[in-house]
């Protein structure tokens, strides 16, 4: 096997599992933030590197906060925003937008 195919191949299986990570952290949110959570302990143990410290941060999930009027926006049900102009608790009606197929 030559250097060129290995990289391909290298390159392939890498963004193959980029997706796949994707795909579950939409997917299984539950799922991904134990595993992130698991990982994150592990490396935040004592007795490791800084690096590893820094990666266990950077891996810890958001943790939702649970109002919805804090706007966290960690587990997207939320709803849409509201609009500039509209004020909060004024009942007003955000209104539809149609668009002709092809646009």
């Amino acid at each position: 096997m030559s250097a060129g195919l290995l990289v391909q191949y290298t390159v392939v299986g890498l963004i193959v599992l980029a997706s796949v990570g994707v795909v579950l952290r939409k997917l299984a949110p539950q799922l991904t933030s134990r595993w992130l959570a698991a990982a994150s302990i592990r490396l935040a143990r004592p007795g490791r590197s800084r690096l590893a410290h820094a990666l266990a941060g950077r891996l810890q999930p958001r943790q939702a906060s649970g109002n919805c009027a804090d706007g966290c926006d960690t587990c997207g049900a939320c709803g849409p925003k509201k609009p500039a102009g509209a004020k909060a608790g004024s009942g007003e009606a955000m209104p539809l937008k149609f668009r002709p197929r092809g646009e």
